[in-house]
């Protein structure tokens, strides 16, 4: 280790000692100042994000150009795969996530989430040849699936074990990979958030249709931020963002675009019952 380093040490285990942590600078100053917000994601997350072509497009891709219009900031986006996403939001490489996640008590403590964005109540989507799941527990004795370490795929696994004969759960690293095997047939449904199910469906209404009603405990979708001081006037602003778009109506217009159909938001969630 270098003089150097030995000093930098010292004086970071020293400032712990003590209690004290270096100054933490303001996200959203530090953000207008270089002229760009630093924005995380996956690209395997339709309607939200995904790669259609050779561009990156979605739900999520709309609402932050009017966030960068919005503070007079060009948006960069960086894609990694989901489960280095959060990992990437605590080491700093980007300032907000835009996922977005479903809002949950255990993930509220550890991250700030903005406003409601979109209803992530847990829906099923099918093959749209197969006429023989008309309900969610029309599962029973078959084989679904759902992405690994979702929400989604827990409330999955809730309702396989509930039918009889009990459905066989598989798990899948992104959607891309799920829809795939359901349209093979090598399983008969997949367990997805509303907008995903439905978007599912409105891009390939010959592949996929949607099992209603939805099942499990009603959930809404909010951007992940950190749960610091620095980040907190950065997700002030991406809620005034959203309650604008609310307002004025462009959030419904980019909810009929990318879902297909409209749903009514809570201006926050503060106590989500999962």
């Amino acid at each position: 280790m270098t003089r150097r380093a030995l000093l930098l040490f010292a004086f970071t285990a020293g400032s712990l000692a003590l209690g004290l942590a270096p100054a933490r600078a303001d996200v959203l100053s530090d953000a207008k100042a270089a002229g760009v917000l630093k924005v995380g994601t996956e690209t395997e997350f339709a309607p939200f994000d995904y790669i259609d072509g050779d561009k990156h497009v979605g739900f999520n891709v709309d609402f932050f150009d009017e966030v960068g219009k919005s503070l007079g900031m060009k948006i960069e986006w960086v894609a990694l795969p989901w489960d280095g996403v959060l990992p990437g939001l605590e080491s700093s490489k980007f300032d907000i996530v835009a996922g977005p996640a479903i809002i949950t008590k255990a993930r509220m403590q550890r991250y700030t989430f903005s406003s409601p964005i979109g209803e992530g109540t847990v829906t099923l989507v099918k093959r749209a040849s197969d006429a023989s799941i008309q309900k969610p527990t029309d599962i029973a004795g078959r084989s679904v699936g759902g992405g690994r370490g979702s929400n989604q795929l827990v409330q999955l696994k809730e309702l396989a074990a509930s039918v009889s004969p009990p459905a066989t759960v598989r798990e899948y690293t992104g959607a891309n990979e799920t829809q795939a095997d359901m349209a093979a047939g090598r399983i008969v449904a997949s367990a997805m958030s509303l907008p995903n199910a439905l978007a599912a469906a409105k891009r390939r209404p010959d592949m996929f249709a949607v099992v209603l009603p939805p099942f499990g405990v009603k959930a809404y979708f909010g951007y992940i931020g950190r749960k610091d001081a620095a980040s907190a006037s950065l997700m002030q602003a991406v809620d005034a963002q959203v309650a604008a778009m609310k307002t004025d109506g462009r959030m419904a217009k980019l909810q009929q675009k990318w879902f297909g159909a409209t749903t009514e938001l809570p201006a926050s969630v503060t106590d989500p019952a999962s």
